[in-house]
């Protein structure tokens, strides 16, 4: 009954953002459980390319790079398309690809609310439902299909930040979680979101610099570590999630729903 209850043996997985940050440590932790292939993009081909290879030769499954531009629909159809050409079933997508912008209220741009929310959101729906039929193929019953879209515990409460956009966005993308999953069941596709606090990553400059410092607003004392983040998608990707349909979880030491002070950035 319990046996392999997190493992990912022989399971395909696409996590896109994948190179770097917190997809990167989705993409090992899939891995270590037994993936046999875990394909990951990235708009840079390099930085992707890298990563495939250094996971490649750390785990016995294998790192594919996919490095395509998906902030567009166009783009999210041409990874799709690169997916099936290669795997006529696809176990888990991971939902991670994003953008960030700051700026003042009064001088906040256009351009910085559209293109996050598009990279974030558009192209969060757009490249799921372009692969709803390898996703759809993989999955049974008894072995549901897994979709787990990266939010941020900026979209559970108000960050100090001026990201304005980026919380909106994270903010629709949790609730796009609950709507995508209410169809999605229906084709045994189980759809949740996984909500990061401060995690080491290029999005999130200030963990990255001052770990120490971010970690004293952290009721846990800490900013979190590539484990934590493994640790949850795992176990929402495997059997051992297979019940949890819907949620979004907060992942961030405490920060939203154990501590009285005002939360620090997200993800």
């Amino acid at each position: 009954m319990f046996k392999d209850m997190f493992s990912l043996n022989g399971r395909v997985a696409l996590v896109t953002g994948g190179s770097r940050g917190i997809g990167k440590m989705i993409a090992g932790g899939f891995l270590a459980y037994g993936a046999s292939k875990v394909y990951i993009t990235a708009r840079k081909a390099g930085p992707c390319e890298e990563t495939a290879k250094e996971l490649t030769a750390a785990y016995d499954g294998e790192c594919i790079a996919l490095p395509i531009d998906m902030s567009t629909v166009e783009g999210c159809n041409k990874l799709a398309e690169e997916i099936m050409k290669r795997e006529p079933k696809l176990d888990i997508l991971v939902n991670n690809a994003g953008a960030a912008w700051a700026a003042p209220f009064d001088e906040f741009p256009e351009n910085g609310w559209d293109k996050v929310m598009n990279l974030n959101v558009k192209s969060l729906f757009f490249l799921t439902k372009a692969l709803a039929k390898p996703l759809r193929a993989a999955a049974t019953k008894d072995k549901p299909g897994k979709v787990i879209n990266i939010a941020s515990i900026d979209g559970l409460s108000v960050n100090p930040l001026e990201t304005y956009s980026y919380q909106a966005s994270k903010a629709a993308v949790i609730h796009l979680t609950r709507r995508m999953a209410a169809k999605l069941i229906h084709d045994n596709i189980n759809v949740t979101a996984i909500c990061p606090g401060a995690f080491e990553s290029d999005m999130n400059a200030a963990a990255r610099d001052h770990g120490d410092s971010v970690a004293k607003a952290i009721p846990s004392k800490r900013i979190g570590r590539p484990e934590d983040m493994a640790g949850i998608a795992i176990y929402l990707a495997s059997r051992a999630g297979d019940y949890v349909v819907g949620n979004s979880i907060a992942v961030d030491g405490g920060i939203v729903y154990a501590n009285l002070s005002l939360p620090v950035a997200g993800e």
